[in-house]
């Protein structure tokens, strides 16, 4: 790791859903829209990976910006292209929107597609 790059963060869900509560977080579900259709967390913003452009995404600023997805692989894989986009630290939901649910945390939808 270079000195201009910052590890990811891995966040559990847990401490995302007291985060967005607060609202010092701007979550990000990059699953793709019939998934986020399916089922999501309140309060996240749809932005699917398979169009995913890093660059678009609002700077730094009050608020982190955290990325989740249904097992954390896809999440990860934003985070580390936002990095790559020259953006500051940035974390993701460890587990995904399984994790969530496991957590017994709520959902918005019924789960089915």
């Amino acid at each position: 790791m270079t000195a201009h790059q910052h590890p990811i963060e891995t966040l559990e869900p847990a401490e995302v859903a007291r985060l967005l509560k607060a609202g010092k977080i701007l979550l990000i579900d990059v699953r793709e829209p019939s998934e986020f259709e399916a089922e999501r967390i309140q309060g996240a913003l749809l932005y699917p990976l398979s169009t995913f452009d890093a660059s678009v995404l609002p700077p730094d600023g009050p608020r982190r910006v955290v990325f989740h997805c249904g097992t954390a692989k896809r999440s990860l894989v934003a985070a580390e292209r936002r990095l790559a986009a020259g953006h500051g630290p940035c974390a993701h939901m460890g587990g995904g929107l399984v994790a969530w649910k496991l957590a017994k945390l709520p959902i918005v939808g019924s789960g089915t597609l």
